[in-house]
């Protein structure tokens, strides 16, 4: 059974281009675009893997991760943090309990390498 990965990013073509990339490395895949959504559909969905950005409409994704981090279904759930100010990046993932980090723009090979090493 493949694994599940919600993909969580504002920039549509971005969101497509990642989902159809995890898709042909073998998962199934789910996309939402901003922070509210992604905690409904995670939670309908329990996914294997959330990759959220950090600056997202509604809700940003850092917030989104400690939300889900305090969540007993959803707890679990090993979450990459996404964004292109890198700035902070390092930190935001460390604050809010996120498993890896990459800075945008990455290369596919990066995405898929974390996956991996995120999921085991």
């Amino acid at each position: 059974m493949a694994k599940k990965i919600l993909v969580v990013d504002d920039e549509s073509d971005l969101l497509k281009v990642t989902l159809l990339r995890l898709k042909k490395t073998g998962y199934e895949v789910f996309g939402c675009a901003d922070g509210q959504t992604v905690l409904d559909m995670a939670r309908q969905i329990i996914p294997d893997l959330i990759i959220l950005d950090v600056y997202l409409p509604v809700i940003n994704g850092d917030v989104v991760a400690k939300i889900l981090k305090k969540d007993d279904q959803l707890k679990h759930v090993p979450i990459i943090l996404i964004s292109a100010s890198t700035a902070t990046l390092d930190e935001k993932a460390w604050g809010s309990r996120a498993n890896a980090y990459l800075k945008k723009p990455f290369e596919p090979e990066d995405l898929i390498c974390t996956v991996k090493n995120v999921l085991g």
